[in-house]
């Protein structure tokens, strides 16, 4: 079973085709996406986190709520579009029933999406999300993001308020995209295993989303798992520098993320001086990484596929895991370890998350 924690097909089904599934088959290969239902069969797919992710540039407060709420429509839609090839999935016990069809569970990624409202998380939860991603790339009233300025340095009461939360109600609560405290006092505050989504080692790539080693230890002993993401970002030094030097260029001109311009001056950019490339040996040595400081139980695999950006030579789409599971097997990883990693490990956190709620009042 591999089951991949992170994927943006809804965005950029939004993004590409006004959500409109009339305006794509996804049955077959779709150039400007790096998903369709043909890739996934290549890759080995049986379970998927859609993420049902909104833009905090673009979405705030009640709209940002009702975005999300669309975005779930539309996966929904998507799952009842191709009712042989997937199925929606609430518990591991549904991923483990699956019957041969793409497990499909909704992951909500920033904590903007619940306007500051437990009661609107709770609602998201009985709608079918089953983790939260609790930042995206800018801080919430209650959390700081990985990549923005620090406010808390942690989280605020509410903050914790919303793990509490998540665990009475068996919601994963993901780790990717905040800040290092957060990270840390989230692990002190969590009744159940917590996740990182879409995240790297920071010891191998040193980016403030990739997670440092005294976290991965302190994951280890909290039972949950990283799941490793293959964005070139995070996987290659030489394309974090290049990043990091285009988004100072775009500070330097006094132009935000998120706006025509920023879009402008990163094309114009990648043709001035393409970025590097990453390569899937890169990710295979974050995956190990996380694997020696972690432990087995605690590693999996989240590729953040969307379409548009360029992934790791060897990882270009959804059809590459085989080649990633091959090159780790050639590297001496046994049958039972790369089960842990490709599905095992989070399908125990998924159970582990339902038990505790089950024992939460």
């Amino acid at each position: 079973m591999l089951i991949d924690g992170h994927n943006d097909l809804a965005w950029a089904l939004r993004q590409e085709y006004d959500a409109d599934l009339d305006a794509v088959d996804l049955t077959g290969v779709v150039p400007n996406l790096h998903t369709d239902l043909k890739r996934l069969d290549a890759g080995g797919v049986t379970g998927q986190f859609w993420s049902v992710y909104v833009s905090p540039e673009l979405f705030v407060g009640p709209a940002a709520v009702t975005a999300t709420l669309e975005q779930i429509d539309l996966v929904r839609r998507l799952v009842a579009r191709y009712p042989d090839r997937l199925v929606l999935a609430t518990s591991a016990d549904e991923v483990e029933a699956s019957g041969g069809r793409i497990a499909s569970l909704l992951g909500m990624e920033g904590g903007h999406c619940i306007d500051g409202s437990l009661a609107v998380l709770r609602m998201m939860h009985a709608l079918g999300v089953r983790y939260l991603t609790l930042t995206h790339n800018k801080n919430v009233p209650w959390a700081d993001s990985a990549t923005d300025d620090p406010v808390l340095h942690g989280l605020s009461e509410f903050g914790e308020d919303v793990v509490r939360e998540m665990n009475r109600l068996g919601m994963l609560v993901d780790l990717s995209h905040v800040s290092a405290d957060v990270m840390r006092q989230v692990l002190r505050v969590t009744a159940a295993p917590a996740i990182f989504s879409h995240s790297s080692a920071r010891a191998i790539c040193d980016h403030v989303r990739n997670v440092p080693d005294d976290v991965l230890t302190a994951l280890a002993e909290n039972g949950g798992v990283c799941m490793v993401t293959f964005l070139p970002a995070f996987v290659s030094p030489a394309v974090a520098r290049w990043h990091a030097e285009a988004k100072a260029e775009a500070r330097r001109r006094g132009i935000k993320k998120g706006t025509p311009e920023y879009d402008a001056l990163m094309t114009g950019l990648e043709q001035q001086s393409p970025p590097p490339v990453a390569t899937l040996a890169q990710v295979v040595a974050h995956i190990e990484h996380v694997r020696e400081t972690a432990g087995i139980d605690h590693v999996g695999i989240g590729g953040d596929y969307m379409g548009g950006e360029a992934m790791p030579e060897g990882l270009e789409d959804v059809s590459g895991y085989p080649r990633l599971f091959a090159a780790l097997a050639d590297r001496g990883w046994s049958r039972s370890d790369l089960a842990k990693l490709a599905g095992g490990n989070v399908l125990r956190v998924l159970r582990a998350s339902e038990d505790v709620a089950e024992l939460t009042p």
